[in-house]
């Protein structure tokens, strides 16, 4: 048996915007998720203040809060929490466990912000060319996005970064995640494009003398806008989960440069001592992939319904 809600309340004559708003607004899974989301986001920029805050540096060693005669475990309960370090300490070194969160929140988010924006703009480009101009732009966008999905990205990313010299290693993470993620957008955009580059408004731009680029603008953009805000929302998700498997694997940000991965990583080790250097990256993690999912889900079955149900 399923149960049904009753729609949102919005005004008559409310445009789509105005309705996906009363939408998430009723959505209390999406009320949960924006919190969540927002609450990292201001972890990631506020991260120096944090850090300032609470008295430590990432990158500051505290020897007094751990036991040299315990193999370096942190001394006090939970992995050492107190008021001093409120999160606790990380083992051996002594390094602030909250402060090195912060910062690990900075770096990933950063990472994964930024490689989105770069597949967002990417792939909606080369779609809306694809579907909109066609035959030969079409043929080689469409074989592009073929070729580029038909690698093993994640080897080819564990690859890249592997043979990597001294470079700056976020940056060149966020230039290999983008390089590898343009073809889904792309794809979507451009079966939007297809549909819309038909539709009477765009035939009456084309006939009253507007140009290729000004009916794309104008037209065919605000068109595929609302499934691209949508696949933008889940693509955030897997960029963030990309970012801390490549740092798990030791190929990503590399230390004294703190991130979620590498320090899950790094935690597997003294997981039967101080189980909390664990379990606090995890859950850090484990929220933020989960808010932006259900946010992005929300998203989807309000701006595409269509692509929900494929």
């Amino acid at each position: 048996m399923t149960t049904t809600t009753a729609p949102a309340e919005v005004p008559a004559g409310s445009g789509p915007w105005q309705l996906a708003r009363a939408e998430l607004r009723r959505r209390t899974s999406v009320k949960v998720s924006l919190v969540i989301v927002v609450l990292f986001v201001l972890m990631a920029v506020g991260a120096p203040v944090l850090s300032g805050l609470g008295g430590w540096s990432p990158d500051e060693f505290d020897k007094t809060a751990v036991d040299p005669y315990l193999g370096g475990a942190p001394i006090g309960p939970l992995g050492g929490i107190s008021a001093d370090h409120w999160l606790g300490v990380e083992p051996v070194t002594g390094r602030d466990l909250f402060a090195r969160v912060v910062q690990g929140a900075q770096v990933s988010l950063l990472i994964a912000f930024t490689a989105t924006a770069i597949v967002v703009v990417a792939g909606t480009a080369a779609g809306i060319a694809a579907g909109y101009f066609g035959d030969r732009t079409d043929a080689v966008l469409s074989r592009l996005m073929d070729l580029t999905m038909s690698f093993p990205s994640l080897i080819f990313m564990i690859a890249m970064m592997s043979v990597a010299g001294d470079v700056n290693r976020i940056v060149l993470m966020i230039a290999v995640i983008g390089l590898f993620g343009w073809p889904g957008i792309a794809r979507v955009v451009r079966g939007q494009a297809l549909s819309l580059k038909h539709r009477e408004y765009v035939d009456a731009a084309r006939v009253g003398g507007s140009g290729p680029w000004r009916i794309l603008s104008r037209d065919i953009l605000p068109g595929v806008a609302g499934p691209v805000i949508a696949y933008t929302t889940l693509i955030i998700p897997g960029m963030i989960a990309t970012e801390a498997a490549l740092s798990y694997l030791g190929v990503g940000v590399r230390p004294p440069t703190p991130s979620w991965g590498q320090m899950i990583a790094e935690s597997v080790a003294f997981y039967d001592t101080d189980p909390m250097y664990f379990v606090i990256p995890s859950i850090c993690l484990f929220l933020t992939v989960l808010a932006f999912t259900l946010l992005g889900d929300a998203l989807r079955d309000i701006l595409d319904p269509r692509g929900s149900r494929t």
